[in-house]
């Protein structure tokens, strides 16, 4: 947030000025609301030269947590990575199957794979099953064309976009953006 100083500059960095307003809030009695527990959430976006890509690392089966620490930022080349949101074992087979496909190309061709390839690679092995596996991915890298962000839907469908989120955490997460 900014705010306008008495010279015209603009301060950069947090502004506070509501926390007391919420202090006067909680004493009269108003009950805010509590953060709402949501399931997997990853995140993914473009900058100026690269991607971030996020995830968090708690793995749940309907209210209980099956494992802390999941890992959900999956390798698929040295210039490539992928999130996965929904069922674990199927993001793990998915994302490690066309890693080893790109591999084999890379040996074969002598180049780095672009972005677009996995991409390709990704949706038509989901769309093969026809939503059957349980990954919904954020796909993100840079290659010679630049950084992208692909989000594919477990029944294969693509889009292109500049931040994405997806999982049952997404519709909270995407409000930040």
């Amino acid at each position: 947030m900014a705010a306008q100083t008495g010279q015209g500059f603009i301060e950069q960095g947090f502004n506070f000025e509501n926390c007391r307003r919420n202090a006067v809030l909680e004493q009269t009695g108003l009950k805010f609301p509590t953060a709402t527990k949501t399931g997997t959430t990853i995140v993914g976006l473009v900058f100026k030269d690269g991607v971030c890509l996020g995830a968090d690392t708690r793995a749940t089966n309907d209210t209980i947590v099956a494992d802390k620490n999941c890992a959900k930022i999956h390798y698929i080349a040295d210039n490539i990575y992928c999130c996965g949101a929904g069922t674990a074992a199927d993001t793990e087979y998915t994302t490690e199957i066309i890693s080893g496909e790109l591999e084999l190309h890379r040996l074969a061709t002598g180049r780095q794979p672009r972005v677009s390839a996995a991409m390709t690679l990704l949706k038509r092995k989901l769309f093969q099953y026809q939503g059957h596996l349980g990954a919904a991915l954020i796909l993100g890298g840079i290659d010679a064309t630049g950084p992208s962000i692909y989000t594919i839907h477990p029944h294969g469908s693509v889009d292109r976009l500049p931040f994405t989120t997806m999982g049952s955490g997404s519709l909270a997460a995407m409000a930040v953006f």
